[in-house]
């Protein structure tokens, strides 16, 4: 099992290989998987009636889609957009491929907010929570080197 600080350590480089804000995408996977539980899962009956559904896949790879996986709790079908091609969703609770679609996602949605934060942490979220970029930004302090907060 890899420790709480291996999988900080991990963020930090995942997040610097796309970009990212190191301590922004370590305070996403702290808040997302609980404060480091790599092992988090969760299915979303919602997501699978609006996005998953009606696609024509078994049932087992409709169910999948429709959950979200590890440390940056990234949605089994958001997982394929971004061209996760693994025989099994599972795969993504490996940490490295976890965090690794985790920042492409992230990426992408600081890409579509035009690198405003807040925004760009709704769209992760599917901006179904208002609160959510408050509930993530409150843990980037632990991570910031300098201890300021966004």
């Amino acid at each position: 099992m890899t420790t709480k600080l291996q999988l900080i350590g991990m963020a930090r480089v995942a997040a610097e290989a796309h970009g990212l804000d190191p301590a922004l995408f370590q305070a996403l996977c702290h808040h997302e998987s609980v404060n480091w539980n790599q092992w988090a899962c969760r299915y979303e009956a919602e997501f699978y009636q609006r996005y998953v559904a009606a696609q024509k896949l078994s049932a087992t790879e409709k169910h999948m889609r429709a959950t979200s996986f590890g440390l940056c709790q990234i949605m089994g079908q958001v997982a394929r957009e971004f061209g996760f091609a693994g025989d099994y969703l599972t795969e993504l609770l490996d940490p490295v491929t976890n965090l690794e679609y985790g920042c492409r996602k992230l990426a992408s949605c600081m890409d579509r907010a035009n690198a405003d934060v807040r925004q760009a942490l709704l769209f992760y979220n599917g901006s179904g929570n208002p609160d959510y970029p408050n509930l993530v930004l409150r843990h980037y302090s632990t991570y910031s080197d300098t201890g300021k907060t966004l």
